[in-house]
C-alpha cells in the first residue's frame, strides 16, 4: 500500500475511533426513545383503552413534528455549530420522552374538546408530536456533520457504521425494554410502561451533556488531531468541493450550494421519494414488530421473551448493513446497492404478509425486511452528500430526510388502521412492499453512477 494511502487510512481510523463511538451511542439512545413506544404499547394501549388505530396514528405523528422542524434545525446546526445544536436536541428530546410517563395526567386545557379527543389520546398525540419537534435535525445533522470529516468515497461505510445504531438500539433495547416492563411493573405504584419512558430518557440527557463538552465542530477544532492531520482532512475535502464546483467543465451541472438550489434540484425530490419508501418500511415494521412477535404465540405479559425474539431480525440486519456499506465503498457503486436493498425489503414484506402467524417464517421475513431497509438507508446517504455542497447540503439533506421520514408517519398509521378494520395487517404489508419496490425502481432510474471511482481508497 502506498505510504500516502496508509497515512490517509491512519488519520481516518483515528477520526473514527474518536467520533463514531460517541455518535453511535447518541443515535442508539435517540432511536430507543423514538421507538420504545412499540414496547410500551403492549401495556399502555390496554391501560388507556386505545385502539390499534389510535396507537398507529400516535406512533407516526412523531414524524409530522420532525418534518416541520427538520430543515430549520439543520440550517441552524450549520450556523451555530454541531456541538451546541446536537446537545440542545438531545436534552430537549430526553425531557419530552420522560414526560410520556405522565401522558394521562398532563392538563391540556380545552384542547381535547377542540379536537374531539379524550384527554389521554390528545396527550399521546401531543407528546409524540413534541418529541418529533425536539429530535428534528438530529439524524440529518449527523449526516451533515460527517461530511465535515470524511470525503465522499469513505462515507457509505461510515454511514453504515453510524446507522448500525438502529440495529444495536433494537438488539439491546428490545430485551432491555422488555426487562424494564417486567421488573419494574408495580414498583412505586407505577406500571412498567411508565418506568420504561422515565428510565430510557436518562441516557439521552446524560449524553447531551457529554456532547456539549466533548464534540468538536470540525477537524480544526479537534484537539486530538495534529495540525498536519487536520490540514490533510480539510485539504481533501476542499479538493473535493473544488472538483464538484468545476464539474461544469465537462458539461455537467455544478454542485448546488444554496438553499434555493437544493429545493429546486430535481434529484433532491426524487431522492426524498426513495427515502420515503425506505422509512415507510422501517417504521411500519419497527413500531409493530413487538406486537407481530407477541401474536406468534408468545404470552401477552412475557415482555422479556418478546424482546429477546425481537433481537434476532435486528442482529442479522446490523451485520448485513455493515457488509453492504463496505461493499458499496469498495466497488464505488451506489445505484444498485440502494435499489437492490429496497428490492430485498419488498421481498421481505411480501413474505411477511403471506406467512402471517408462522413463527420461523415470520422471523425470517422480518430479518429480510430489517436487513434490506437498513442496507438501503445506510448506502443511500452517500448519494446526496456527493452532489450537495455548503448550505445546500444542510438544507437538502434535511429536506430529503424530513420528506422521507413522513413515511414514518404513514407506515405505522396504515398498519394500525388496517388492523383495526380487518384484524390483520396483511393488506398493509402488501402496500408497503409495493411502495418499497417503487423506491427501488426510482433509485435505479435517478441515482447516477459515480465518475470518480479512481479515487476510491485502497
Amino acid at each position: 500500500m502506498p505510504a500516502s494511502v496508509a497515512s490517509n487510512d491512519a488519520v481516518y481510523a483515528k477520526i473514527g475511533r474518536r467520533l463514531l463511538p460517541l455518535l453511535l451511542l447518541c443515535y442508539i439512545v435517540a432511536f430507543l426513545d423514538r421507538v420504545n413506544v412499540g414496547f410500551a404499547k403492549l401495556q399502555m394501549t390496554t391501560a388507556m383503552g386505545w385502539s390499534d388505530a389510535v396507537y398507529g396514528f400516535g406512533a407516526g405523528i412523531f414524524f409530522i413534528g420532525y418534518f416541520l422542524f427538520e430543515v430549520p434545525s439543520n440550517v441552524l446546526l450549520e450556523r451555530v455549530g454541531a456541538r451546541r445544536w446536537i446537545a440542545r436536541i438531545m436534552i430537549t428530546w430526553a425531557l419530552v420522552s420522560g414526560a410520556f410517563a405522565y401522558v394521562d395526567v398532563i392538563p391540556w386545557g380545552p384542547l381535547p374538546g377542540w379536537f374531539g379527543l379524550e384527554n389521554t389520546v390528545l396527550g399521546f398525540y401531543a407528546l409524540r408530536l413534541l418529541l418529533g419537534m425536539a429530535e428534528a435535525g438530529f439524524f440529518p445533522g449527523i449526516v451533515l456533520y460527517l461530511t465535515y470529516w470524511y470525503p465522499s468515497e469513505r462515507r457509505a461505510r461510515t454511514y453504515a457504521r453510524f446507522m448500525t445504531a438502529i440495529a444495536v438500539a433494537n438488539v439491546v433495547g428490545a430485551p432491555l425494554s422488555g426487562w424494564i416492563m417486567e421488573a419494574f411493573d408495580g414498583a412505586g405504584g407505577w406500571s412498567g410502561w411508565r418506568w420504561l419512558f422515565v428510565i430510557e430518557s436518562v441516557p439521552s440527557l446524560v449524553l447531551g451533556l457529554v456532547v456539549w463538552r466533548m464534540l468538536p465542530d470540525g477537524p480544526s477544532k479537534a484537539s486530538w488531531l495534529t495540525r498536519d492531520e487536520a490540514a490533510l482532512v480539510e485539504q481533501q475535502l476542499e479538493t473535493e468541493r473544488v472538483a464538484a464546483q468545476n464539474s461544469k467543465a465537462d458539461g455537467s451541472k455544478g454542485a448546488p450550494s444554496s438553499v434555493r438550489a437544493a429545493f429546486t434540484n430535481a434529484s433532491v425530490w426524487w431522492l426524498a421519494l426513495v427515502y420515503f419508501a425506505s422509512a415507510v418500511s422501517l417504521y411500519g415494521v419497527n413500531f409493530w414488530m413487538p406486537t407481530i412477535i407477541q401474536e406468534l404465540g408468545v404470552a401477552r405479559d412475557a415482555y422479556l421473551q418478546i424482546g429477546l425474539l425481537t433481537m434476532i431480525p435486528w442482529g442479522i440486519a446490523g451485520v448485513g448493513m455493515l457488509w453492504w456499506g463496505a461493499h458499496s465503498d469498495r466497488t464505488g457503486e451506489r445505484r444498485w446497492h440502494v435499489s437492490g436493498a429496497l428490492t430485498l425489503t419488498a421481498a421481505g414484506l411480501l413474505l411477511l404478509a403471506l406467512v402471517s402467524g408462522q413463527t420461523v417464517a415470520s422471523l425470517v421475513a422480518l430479518s429480510v425486511v430489517a436487513t434490506g431497509v437498513l442496507s438501503a438507508m445506510s448506502t443511500f446517504w452517500s448519494v446526496p452528500t456527493e452532489f450537495l455542497r455548503g448550505t445546500a447540503a444542510a438544507a437538502g439533506i434535511a429536506w430529503i430526510n424530513s420528506i422521507g421520514n413522513l413515511g414514518g408517519h404513514f407506515g405505522p398509521d396504515l398498519i394500525g388502521r388496517v388492523r383495526t378494520s380487518t384484524g390483520s395487517a396483511s393488506v398493509a404489508l402488501l402496500a408497503l412492499a409495493a411502495l418499497a419496490l417503487v423506491g427501488a425502481i426510482v433509485a435505479a432510474a435517478v441515482v447516477r453512477p459515480r465518475t470518480n471511482q479512481s479515487q476510491r481508497p485502497a
